[in-house]
């Protein structure tokens, strides 16, 4: 069967299950759209998270970040693994105790403050955009590539299917389908992972593979890898080229940011007990460690068969010739037609600079004759590795379900913030819940709108521009909801202040590293060289988070105490026994 055919049936399939579960699961009420009426199985909820929280930049981008960047982006999986953890731990059992169906809410209430309502849903929209830019971006990657349409056509049609179920579903909705993404992406994920790792060592672990020996030199992978790069004049792929500070603070801002994003957050919001809370953060855990433990097998083992493809007789021998490439097979008769599908897509390229006939793949940018976009790597790695056309389907339908579940997610809560926070707890009041659900619908609606637009023109790679998110996230969200569970001196202004003071900071020192509004010409700076120190644009929010601990105690020292009330009410949410049920709605 062509794979074309192939793939149209398999992702059509999937797209298909999406929505039929979004009709079934149709949100009636406010509390099933935004919290899906707090019912969810524990199990259940914790395979939605899983998917909510393992994104484009997870499925897609962060193999082929790890793929080029070697030791220095090992940073991805510990900032991101350990934030979950620091989220089910610190966050997750109280935000639930509370009884709110928001992120904002919570600010609201712990700060007895309107005006820090307002601020949060500030934060969390300009967080929320960034991260589904990065959704957006993998969309129209995958898309490109296996429905064979251009990146802006594949924004649009992944645009629409989100629009049919996240609207139409809510947060119910939004769930179920979830479960039924990760199962997918999952799937997708492990199982080229699986023949890869048979083929290049024997062993069909991939996590175990990776420290394994390479069955046709019988030196251990890694080393055949460091070998190879390092004779290309590529940077090291084992030794660390990167600062330690800047490594060290892009760790801490991935971990903090990963605790401060609301759409990961709201899931809690959605089982019937604290309990429950606690049960779903450690079964998202297991369900996240199994693609988290197999991205690094998958980048290293993708990066050794992109060499060996351009170089089939070893470094030392010749390059692959520009006439094979055109052929479509090398000099063995080697399958080469994924290099043409992707070069389509303007995803990789190539250009004999020297006219020798041959494509040059080495480290020096003069001489360098092949260009790899890290976004294809994990969805071209199948095609690479020559496996069957069935699993490039699989694929291409998982890598898209990670990057819908998670812009679902957001979506959600961009939704929830505009409607619930902003239209009901401020501007009307007295909005019915027909009327807030109309809201909430168009403001997803909208939030869809702006996405796409801005996932036209990302800022950078999927991980790269969803790592911008979690700094945002870092240094506004995260702080205030630590001093509003663990803090009874933070006050209202003093929570305002810290949260503006963190949210401005971080996004002029991202915009003049990436431009105004990422507006790449209006950079003043670039990550490269940075404006301080060594500290990258994606390192900063763990600044911003520093300077919004700070401005927050200061002021509140110097202004009016919490109230008794309040304070009380804080020593109530650490108590982690019984949950209220959601008020106010």
């Amino acid at each position: 069967m062509d794979q074309f055919v192939l793939n149209l049936i398999v992702v059509g399939a999937t797209f298909a299950l999406y929505i039929g579960i979004a009709i079934w699961a149709r949100a009636g009420s406010t509390a099933e759209f935004y919290a899906a009426g707090q019912g969810v199985h524990p199990v259940l909820n914790g395979m939605a998270t899983g998917a909510d929280w393992m994104s484009a930049a997870s499925f897609i981008s962060m193999a082929g970040i790890i793929a080029f960047g070697g030791y220095d982006t090992s940073a991805y999986l510990m900032g991101w693994t350990g934030g979950y953890v620091l989220l089910a731990m610190l966050l997750a059992p109280y935000l639930r105790k509370f009884g709110k169906f928001t992120v904002p809410e919570f600010i609201g209430d712990r700060f007895y403050s309107q005006a820090a309502r307002t601020v949060a849903v500030v934060c969390l929209i300009i967080a929320s955009i960034t991260y589904v830019i990065g959704q957006m971006t993998g969309v129209g990657v995958a898309f490109s590539r296996f429905l064979e349409v251009s990146n802006t056509t594949g924004l649009f049609i992944g645009a629409a299917i989100v629009f049919m179920y996240a609207v139409l579903g809510g947060m119910k909705g939004i769930t179920y389908t979830q479960v039924a993404q990760y199962v997918v992406l999952i799937i997708a994920y492990t199982i080229p992972a699986v023949f890869i790792s048979l083929n290049l060592t024997g062993n069909p672990i991939p996590a175990l593979g990776l420290f394994s020996n390479d069955v046709s030199t019988g030196a251990p992978i890694l080393s055949t890898l460091e070998g190879l790069v390092t004779d290309l004049g590529f940077k090291s792929y084992l030794e660390q080229s990167d600062t330690t500070l800047n490594m060290f603070l892009f760790t801490v801002s991935l971990m903090i940011g990963t605790a401060g994003l609301p759409h990961v957050i709201v899931r809690f919001f959605t089982v019937p007990k604290v309990a429950d809370a606690r049960s779903s953060a450690g079964w998202a855990l297991v369900f996240i460690a199994l693609l988290y433990l197999t991205a690094p097998a998958v980048g290293a083992m993708a990066r050794l068969n992109l060499i060996n493809t351009f170089y089939p007789n070893g470094v030392d021998g010749q390059a692959l010739s520009l006439a094979e490439i055109e052929a479509g097979q090398d000099a063995s008769g080697a399958d080469l037609e994924w290099v043409n599908n992707w070069a389509k897509t303007g995803l990789l390229t190539f250009d004999d600079k020297n006219g020798d006939g041959l494509i040059t793949y080495v480290g020096n940018a003069d001489a360098n004759e092949l260009t790899v976009n890290r976004d294809i790597i994990v969805l071209a790695n199948p095609e690479i590795a020559r496996l069957p056309g069935w699993v490039i389907a699989l694929v291409a339908a998982g890598g898209l379900a990670a990057a819908l579940s998670t812009a679902a997610g957001l979506l959600m809560a961009i939704s929830s913030a505009v409607s619930h926070d902003l239209i009901k707890g401020q501007i009307n009041p007295n909005i019915s819940e027909k009327g807030e659900l109309m809201a909430a619908r168009v403001a997803m609606a909208v939030a869809i709108a702006v996405a796409t637009y801005l996932g036209l023109n990302p800022p950078g790679f999927a991980a790269q521009t969803v790592a911008l998110a979690f700094g945002l996230a870092a240094a506004s969200i995260f702080p205030a909801l630590m001093m509003g569970i663990f803090s009874k001196k933070v006050n209202n202004v003093g929570a305002v202040a810290g949260m503006l003071a963190g949210l401005l900071t971080t996004v002029v020192y991202i915009f003049l590293h990436k431009g105004w509004f990422f507006i790449a010409d209006t950079a003043s700076f670039s990550d490269a060289d940075p404006l301080l120190l060594s500290i990258k644009s994606t390192s900063f929010g763990a600044v911003g988070a520093a300077i919004n601990f700070a401005v927050a105690f200061i002021v509140s020292s110097i202004t009016k105490p919490v109230p008794a009330n309040v304070v009380e009410l804080v020593e109530s949410i650490r108590v982690p026994k019984g949950a209220g049920a959601a008020t106010g709605h």
